[in-house]
């Protein structure tokens, strides 16, 4: 048998003794763990020290599709729209000098009015909302129209002005570039009447503003372009349907990138089924929720109330107020002053605070 070492108390007499096995046989009770619950948007929270504590666990970051970026399907509702207005004015455009169609008097407003169309229920029908989709193609279209036979004046004028300018500087070609530079500025006017429809729609005069320059731009480029196509294509159908379908893509293009690039603040959808989308912040007072009229409108989540939460803008102050569950680094918020880089979960979906500091 082992040996049994004995410890006295030397202020015992009777000589106390604790062996080894003594303190072996000693029960020791282990700590409870707090238990797991689960919060109402099905996120499971853990027990603090003092308290049980709602905590969301951060969702893992989601790469980004293309067919989320702005300049990406603005891109292609402008050559749709382009296509499509093409395609119904086209068997009214006779190819003869000295004469005017019907076709030739309405293809470039229709041109317009589909443009504005397509940029304008184009976002909406990515973020899924199709009843805002048709509200905001309800809207468009008449204006789309309206603007068109106007802006398409406009633009003829411009056009007259420059073909002037270019035959008293002595140029006889088509194929001299100072025509194509007159088309191009003529045709800015296009892609301003798209960009202020995709304002107007969006209820914000600073998205009408970036709309407006970046359709002035790409359609500055495609009109600089459509002669040179026309000389290849050697004119006719082909050259009007390849020349306007550039003109439509190239203004979509512009108008997403400027947007992108004058943009101030924004949410940056990390994670969710909208993952790579960002929600430009242009309004003072933006609704999230699962109304399909929300400005921020999430879909596929049961836990998404009608009005989650709302972003208010207040001068350099940005504010978020939840009334749904909101996670910040884990914890439900009510309301949060909002930080550049900030990370906040709601349900299924994650959003990246962004803001530019500009100089």
């Amino acid at each position: 048998m082992p040996e049994r070492r004995v410890m006295t108390s030397s202020n015992d007499k009777a000589g106390i003794k604790i062996t080894l096995e003594d303190l072996a046989n000693v029960a020791v009770s282990e700590p409870q763990a707090a238990p797991v619950t689960t919060s109402p948007t099905g996120v499971r929270s853990y027990g603090t020290v003092t308290e049980a504590a709602e905590q969301g666990p951060a969702l893992p970051e989601e790469r980004g599709s293309i067919l989320l970026q702005g300049w990406f399907y603005l891109g292609i509702a402008g050559t749709l729209g382009a296509l499509a207005g093409w395609g119904i004015a086209e068997p009214g455009f006779i190819d003869a000098p000295g004469t005017r169609s019907w076709g030739e008097m309405v293809m470039i407003p229709l041109i317009i009015a589909l443009m504005s169309f397509g940029f304008a229920i184009a976002e909406s029908t990515v973020e899924r909302s199709v009843r805002k989709a048709l509200l905001r193609g309800l809207l468009s279209l008449p204006l789309g129209l309206v603007l068109g036979f106007v802006f398409s004046f406009v633009a003829n004028v411009i056009y007259a002005i420059g073909m002037q300018f270019c035959f008293e500087a002595g140029a006889q070609s088509q194929g001299n570039p100072a025509f194509w530079i007159a088309r191009g500025i003529a045709w800015m006017v296009f892609g301003a009447a798209g960009g202020l429809v995709y304002g107007i729609v969006g209820q914000s005069s600073k998205k009408g503003k970036y709309g407006v320059l970046g359709g002035i731009i790409g359609a500055g480029i495609g009109g600089l372009v459509f002669n040179p196509i026309a000389m290849m294509t050697h004119g006719g159908a082909v050259s009007r349907a390849v020349g306007f379908g550039l003109v439509g893509v190239a203004t979509g293009v512009g108008m997403g990138l400027v947007e992108s690039a004058l943009k101030d603040r924004w949410l940056y959808v990390t994670a969710g089924p909208l993952a790579g989308k960002q929600f430009i912040l242009y309004k003072n007072r933006t609704a999230i929720g699962s109304r399909q009229e929300s400005d921020i409108y999430l879909f596929k989540d049961p836990n998404i109330l009608p009005e989650h939460a709302v972003v208010e803008i207040n001068g350099s102050r940005v504010q978020i107020r939840a009334t749904g569950n909101v996670f910040f680094a884990g914890h439900s918020i009510q309301a949060r002053v909002l930080q550049d880089g900030d990370l906040l979960q709601v349900g299924r979906y994650s959003f990246r605070y962004k803001e530019r500091h500009r100089a």
